[in-house]
């Protein structure tokens, strides 16, 4: 029964209260329970919800698909490969179209550089000659306190050009395109006996103006311009008219109608190429080389020289290696963690569960097995499997020794639960081990196991990694890499190309801290009770 009326207190006398008041609630109609207006919300579902609430947990899992879909991706959507290499285009600088298009003084390929005054003009004349300035606009600045001349130089300018050996085949291909794209790829032959002596670099093709040589020191001969430029005399080797051959070609089989700039076919002037054994000797600017390689032979989809993340000294395109270091660094991770998790589950259960003698004999083993140093095993490794893969020796270590920590774990959540009544009701009613092992007492723990199988990618990447960059593996071999090995093979180039070291450590930072802050944001949502605690 339930009063009719709502009265205050204050008012009447709650003691002595009347029988009218009363009446009852449903005199012919059944009570039942009322339906849930809510849906059930399960483990998992739960564990999500507390989760979404710790916005520090919820940006690291962001920053960590990012750097997932780097890892895929990068090399997928990348010209380049990871075994793709250049020497006349390494320790370039990193650099933008959005920079160009913009003209910034940062991520344009570019760096600021203080030469001597020869090697200032050395770089000068490249842009006059080939119009491909290794100095960004030709501008210079000098220096206040010495003759140096303060620069901005183009890092994939500054190769300039080269001599190089082509068969007349190859030669002839040339020609053809620069006279299909009237862009000049070949330039003329210089004078040997004009070349700076040998001790200083008589096969340095941007040698193309004249020198004084005085033993190891090289002094460019040029006219300095009133409006600031400078010019140069050339030491191009001049064609020899009296030498045409009988069907009216040039000796040096060249017939491309493109020319330096003032000769015109009538009336040739310098010679672009020496014939030797194989075909021809020639010297060709290294950028537009590039580019007739790329687009003309090879056609591989590759316009121009440009490589978001620089290259290394081995002319490979950082951006490309990274994300397939990545890659290769996540599937280990990944592989090594769900093997330890699928092995550590198994002799953990059967620790904790059976306990005893069982227990006993089995924890010795795994304590003989962690008292070898991790270092030791993979260098015996190194030493007995010496012509097996690299990737199958940090395989097998990771395995040998991955598991004891996750067996632990799983060992002391199996103490924990199986005496709990719930274990203790399904026993009485017959149930297996197995089952019970896996059906009732598993689940418990799935939420620590969770949390420590999403931190043992992170230590796993960060171990291979110190492995390569140690030496110890080296995971460089064709199209594997790893972000390990890039640390590796920069460590000698730091100071002066800063940018191969920023690349690969800022990925290594990102992703230890980001899979740390997100392992204990999944330890809360699965284990509110140890909350801010450590496991």
């Amino acid at each position: 029964m339930i009063m009719e009326n709502v009265v205050d207190k204050n008012k009447i006398d709650l003691t002595n209260i009347p029988k009218e008041k009363f009446a009852f609630t449903s005199a012919d109609k059944p009570l039942h329970d009322k339906c849930p207006e809510t849906k059930p919300v399960g483990y998992f579902k739960d564990a999500f919800r507390r989760f979404s609430k710790n916005k520090g947990s919820v940006v690291a899992a962001y920053i960590i698909l990012l750097l997932l879909l780097f890892a895929i991706f990068a090399p997928i959507f990348s010209c380049y490969t990871v075994a793709y290499n250049d020497m006349d285009f390494n320790n370039c600088y990193p650099k933008s179209h959005l920079s160009e298009a913009l003209d910034w003084n940062f991520w344009d390929g570019c760096v600021d550089k203080e030469y001597s005054e020869t090697q200032f003009l050395i770089y000068y004349a490249m842009g006059v000659e080939t119009g491909h300035y290794a100095l960004k606009k030709q501008t210079y600045e000098k220096a206040s306190s010495t003759s140096n001349y303060k620069v901005r130089l183009d890092t994939y300018h500054s190769s300039g050009n080269k001599f190089m050996n082509v068969t007349a085949e190859q030669y002839a291909l040339i020609q053809k395109y620069q006279d299909e794209t009237g862009i000049q790829v070949i330039y003329p032959i210089t004078e040997k006996r004009k070349r700076p002596a040998a001790s200083v670099d008589a096969n340095d093709a941007n040698f193309w103006f004249e020198t004084t040589s005085m033993g190891s020191k090289t002094t460019v001969k040029y006219t300095k311009n009133t409006d600031g430029t400078f010019s140069f005399n050339n030491i191009y080797r001049e064609y020899d008219v009296t030498k045409v051959a009988g069907d009216g070609s040039y000796r040096d089989g060249y017939y491309s109608k493109v020319f330096v700039e003032g000769e015109t076919a009538e009336n040739r002037k310098y010679d672009y190429a020496i014939k030797n054994d194989t075909g021809y000797e020639i010297r060709v600017n290294c950028y537009e080389y590039y580019i007739f390689n790329h687009t003309y032979v090879l056609k591989d989809g590759i316009t121009e020289p440009l490589f978001l993340f620089g290259t290394n000294h081995a002319g490979k395109d950082i951006f490309t290696c990274l994300g397939g270091g990545a890659r290769l660094s996540f599937v280990i991770a990944i592989v090594v963690s769900a093997v330890n998790l699928f092995i550590g589950t198994i002799y953990g259960a059967i620790e904790g569960y059976y306990g005893g003698a069982a227990d006993m004999i089995m924890e010795r083993i795994s304590d003989i097995i962690s008292a070898v140093p991790f270092m030791i095993v993979i260098t015996l490794l190194q030493l007995h499997m010496n012509s097996s893969p690299q990737l199958l020796i940090l395989f097998i270590a990771f395995f040998l020794t991955g598991w004891i920590g996750m067996a632990s774990r799983v060992r002391m959540q199996f103490y924990r639960f199986k005496n709990q009544e719930y274990v203790l009701a399904a026993r009485t009613l017959g149930a297996r081990d197995a089952r019970i092992m896996f059906k009732h007492i598993f689940p418990n723990a799935i939420g620590t196991l969770v949390t420590s199988s999403v931190l043992v990618i992170p230590g796993m990447i960060f171990s291979e990694s110190s492995l390569s960059y140690l030496g110890i593996i080296n995971l460089d071999t064709g199209n594997l890499t790893s972000v390990g090995t890039l640390l590796a093979g920069v460590s000698g180039y730091m100071h002066e190309y800063p940018y191969m070291m920023v690349f690969p450590s800022v990925f290594i930072s990102l992703l230890m801290l980001s899979f740390n802050l997100f392992g204990n944001g999944l330890r809360d949502a699965f284990n509110p009770s140890l909350r801010g605690a450590e496991e």
